[in-house]
C-alpha cells in the first residue's frame, strides 16, 4: 500500500525544517544539534543562551524566551536529546531551565523559572515586568511526560519518567516514576521497585 501523500508532504516539511534550523537557527543558538527542527516558532527571545540537543522537535508556535536583567547573570536553557515539544509551548527562563532527554512536553504547556512579585502597590512597574533577582530553577529530567494544558512553575523537579496529568499545576517537586495531576498537583500513583509494580496513592 502506498503511502498517503499527506505522510510524504509531512516527512518533506520535517526535512525542510531540520535544514532550517541548521542553516539559520544554529548561528544563532548556544548549541543546537543535529537533527532538530524547529517550525515556525512565535518567539525565540535571547538564542544564545538557549541549548538545544540532537534530533528535537519543537512544534508551531512555541515561545522560547531567556530573559535577562542582570548581564552578570545570564539564564541558560538547556533542552535535551530527542525532546518533543508540540504546538504553543511557553517556556520562560530566567535563571536555569533544565529540559532532559526524550521529555515529551505535549501542547499548550507553560514552564516557568520565575514570578512576578505584587507585594509593593507603589512600585510603577507593571505587575508582569517585575521578577526577583533570585536564582531559581526547573529542572524536568530525562523521559517525563507532561499532559496537554500543564503548568510548571519555580524551584520545582520532575522525575526521571514522570508523568503529569493534563491541565495539572506542578507547584512542589514529582519524583522519580510517579503519576501526579491537579492544581496543584499531586502523586495519585508511584512505581515500587521492590514490588515491581504500580501503586496507588
Amino acid at each position: 500500500m502506498a503511502e498517503p501523500w499527506l505522510n510524504r508532504l509531512y516527512r518533506l516539511s520535517h526535512r525542510y525544517y531540520q535544514l532550517k534550523a541548521m542553516l539559520y537557527y544554529r548561528p544563532m543558538f548556544k548549541k543546537l544539534g543535529k537533527g532538530t527542527a524547529i517550525r515556525k516558532p512565535l518567539l525565540i527571545l535571547n538564542p544564545h543562551c538557549i541549548q538545544i540537543g540532537e534530533h528535537v522537535l519543537i512544534r508551531e508556535g512555541a515561545r522560547l524566551e531567556a530573559i535577562i536583567t542582570d548581564p552578570q547573570k545570564q539564564p541558560l536553557l538547556i533542552i535535551g536529546d530527542r525532546t518533543n515539544i508540540e504546538q504553543n509551548v511557553h517556556i520562560v527562563c530566567h535563571r536555569k531551565v533544565v529540559i532532559g532527554s526524550q521529555v515529551t512536553i505535549t501542547g499548550n504547556c507553560a514552564i516557568v523559572d520565575v514570578h512576578h512579585p505584587y507585594e509593593d502597590i507603589h512600585d510603577p512597574r507593571k505587575i508582569g515586568e517585575r521578577m526577583p533577582q533570585e536564582d531559581s530553577f526547573v529542572e524536568i529530567q530525562d523521559g517525563a511526560f507532561l499532559g496537554m494544558g500543564s503548568v510548571v512553575l519555580p524551584n520545582v523537579t520532575i522525575g526521571h519518567k514522570a508523568v503529569i496529568g493534563a491541565n495539572s499545576v506542578v507547584t512542589k517537586s514529582i519524583p522519580d516514576y510517579c503519576v501526579a495531576a491537579g492544581v496543584p498537583a499531586r502523586i495519585l500513583r508511584r512505581y515500587d521497585p521492590d514490588r515491581g509494580e504500580w501503586i496507588w496513592e
